[in-house]
């Protein structure tokens, strides 16, 4: 051990148990009320665990909620094809942010704001990486060249700018043309 103590997680047993219980339970609260009224004390009566277990673990409700959020977020689709690549992500991103509680979560992780922003982007910067990843493999296999910022711009943000103002129709037609403006951008000179 160096001067800063080591912390020993467990990998399966009770720790896995607990884990559970407590993304469990901030799914639960979450979904249910206002994200920002959410507290440690409610989290850890709904799991069944004590308060300082998850201070342990998590250190602050912002880094358990972020964890939470991150882990909610569905794998990144590979249908063999850049636009059914972009057009199944689409799809399960509408989704997402349209069920029961997706715009809570979007609204937990927005409200901390004293959060260090390392932390506070980290779930953004690793769904980042994932997005860059299935570009890069639609690169490889000789299709158009995008950057992450491409499928933020054009299709994450009419998604997530209907699912806010309520301005609905994310229909799948809608979807694909928000994917066809993302692959135009692959025409464009950079």
């Amino acid at each position: 051990m160096t001067g800063a103590q080591e912390v020993r997680r467990r990998t399966g047993g009770r720790s896995a148990r607990v884990v559970a219980a407590v993304h469990d339970a901030v799914n639960d609260l979450v979904a249910q009320g206002s994200p920002g009224g959410v507290t440690v004390t409610e989290i850890a009566e709904r799991a069944g665990v004590n308060p300082t277990s998850i201070y342990r673990r998590w250190g602050t409700l912002e880094a358990l909620v972020l964890e939470v959020e991150a882990a909610r977020l569905p794998p990144i689709p590979d249908t063999g094809t850049l636009r059914g690549d972009l057009l199944a992500f689409a799809v399960t991103a509408a989704k997402d942010i349209s069920r029961p509680g997706g715009l809570a979560f979007l609204q937990a992780v927005l409200g901390f704001i004293e959060e260090n922003e390392p932390q506070r982007s980290a779930p953004l910067r690793q769904r980042g990486a994932q997005i860059q990843a299935m570009l890069d493999r639609a690169r490889d296999r000789g299709e158009p060249s995008l950057d992450q910022t491409d499928v933020y711009d054009c299709i994450l943000a009419p998604i997530y700018f209907r699912a806010i103002f309520h301005a609905g129709g994310l229909t799948k037609a809608r979807l694909a043309s928000f994917v066809e403006r993302a692959l135009a951008q692959a025409a464009e000179p950079r």
